[in-house]
């Protein structure tokens, strides 16, 4: 089933980069939530696409939103990513790829030549009732955090 702009988004519970569990539910009622799957922690797009959430902090809070970055690395690999990079916000790890599976976003990708199963790069934008309010399935990195504010603005 495809997930579509009006839908509950799935829930999930998961280990953030400190080891501690976070909840999607926890957020419903309370927050907007953009929630962005990337690849991997620490290469060069995942990196710039993170530091531009990260220098955004200020900006989604007075949107009342929060940042959740979901990728299928390993506990221990997402904290060295939140430390050597200075990152405020909650990465979450999904190993076995089970909630980018849930969220439509583990499929086939190609790189130099090659087709290898992977996790697409898409954001979910979720208001405060847990509804899908928009989704970015054509993400820049470089202007990824500037994409998330405008459409925030434009939706919530």
């Amino acid at each position: 089933m495809a997930i579509k702009i009006g839908n509950l988004a799935p829930v999930f519970t998961l280990l953030d980069q400190k080891g501690e569990k976070v909840a999607l539910k926890d957020f419903r009622g309370k927050q907007n939530v953009t929630l962005y799957f990337y690849p991997k922690a620490m290469t060069p797009g995942c990196t710039v696409q993170a530091c531009g959430l990260r220098d955004s902090q200020k900006q989604l809070r007075k949107l009342d939103t929060v940042a959740l970055g979901l990728s299928p690395d390993p506990v221990s690999r997402l904290a060295k990513f939140s430390e050597r990079d200075g990152l405020n916000f909650t990465l979450l790890s999904d190993e076995d790829h089970a909630i980018a599976d849930k969220y439509g976003v583990w499929g086939m990708k190609k790189f130099m030549g090659r087709e290898f199963m992977g996790l697409i790069r898409t954001t979910f934008i979720i208001d405060k009732d847990g509804r899908i309010a928009h989704i970015m399935d054509k993400v820049r990195t470089k202007t990824h955090h500037l994409d998330v504010i405008d459409i925030i603005k434009a939706n919530l």
